[in-house]
């Protein structure tokens, strides 16, 4: 992948991409007149040889991270309501509007495997261990010390995993969704935080299989929505983190080792598309997706056959 300031990575070659907050978008992503994220010039995400797509059947787990406390002694925070929203945007995702987007989308080998937009709900858990000693310093939540690394992250994914009898795959991925006032950093050096640059992320832990996962810090309107979006669920923070979840989720599906889809800046299908929710043809035009009853405003993803950015697919 080209140099990116979306796509970070360590010493050791682990790397990530991240979704970027609304104000850091604005800052990153080429501004041009045209219809993609603010003004930039849409460009066409392109297959490179020996990349992976997640196929054929998606299995997706979920996470939520909450233990009874943040790492100064304050109280966690998620609602059963928060959580039931981001389990049924997850458990609905797959073969339904915006999992379709990802069906033009292949990987190449001894024959072209296309991703089928298929899957659903694998597996969800409340996992109660504590959060990690501090292991950066986040200036997006109320106390920078409540805050862990992505390679703290990586080792609770493996061990939740390893409780529940979850195993990898490039057909599997791993969403942990965290507390309010919970923040995160790519390093221990703090150079990429959630919240002033990130709403979250997507990544993959090298091993025989690989682990698919993401990051999802709890929603926030402020830096991680545009305003005036719409909430189809009457929970702005959830539907925030919905979102993000939604952009996570696309963008592993096309590009789980950061090696098949996108563009030459280093852009994948959800770059493209960034805080943009097009028509609402939902719930009154208050959402723009709705599957199993449920209603959603998630953000469009870049169609390469029609050049755009799109609510469903071809």
């Amino acid at each position: 992948m080209p140099a990116s300031r979306l796509t970070l990575s360590d010493k050791a070659g682990h790397a990530v991409h991240i979704f970027p907050t609304v104000k850091y978008a604005k800052q990153v992503l080429p501004n041009s007149a045209s219809s993609c994220a603010f003004g930039e010039t849409c460009e066409q995400l392109t297959y490179h040889s020996g990349g992976s797509v997640m196929q054929p059947f998606l299995s997706f787990y979920v996470i939520y991270w909450v233990p009874p406390h943040l790492q100064d002694g304050s109280a966690t925070s998620m609602s059963s309501g928060y959580q039931t929203i981001e389990k049924n945007m997850v458990a609905g995702y797959g073969g339904h509007a915006i999992a379709a987007i990802t069906t033009q989308y292949y990987e190449k080998g001894r024959t072209t495997s296309y991703v089928t937009g298929n899957g659903g709900l694998a597996g969800t858990t409340v996992d109660t261990d504590a959060y990690p000693s501090s292991g950066c310093s986040d200036s997006g939540v109320p106390t920078a010390s409540n805050c862990f690394n992505d390679s703290q992250l990586q080792t609770e994914v493996k061990k939740v995993m390893a409780a529940n009898g979850w195993t990898g795959g490039l057909n599997k991925m791993f969403l942990v969704f965290t507390s309010s006032n919970e923040g995160s950093c790519f390093d221990s050096g703090s150079s990429s935080c959630a919240y002033t640059a990130y709403c979250a992320y997507h990544g993959a832990i090298s091993g025989s299989p690989d682990i698919v996962y993401s990051n999802e810090p709890y929603g926030n309107t402020t830096n991680c929505q545009e305003p005036s979006t719409p909430s189809p669920n009457g929970d702005p923070i959830a539907d925030a983190a919905a979102t993000s979840a939604s952009h996570e989720m696309t963008e592993a599906i096309t590009d789980p080792l950061l090696n098949a889809w996108y563009d030459s800046r280093g852009q994948e299908i959800g770059d493209e598309c960034a805080y943009i929710y097009g028509t609402n043809t939902w719930d009154s035009a208050m959402a723009n997706q709705m599957w199993g009853g449920h209603n959603f405003e998630l953000q469009l993803e870049y169609d390469n056959h029609k050049k755009a950015c799109e609510s469903v697919g071809p």
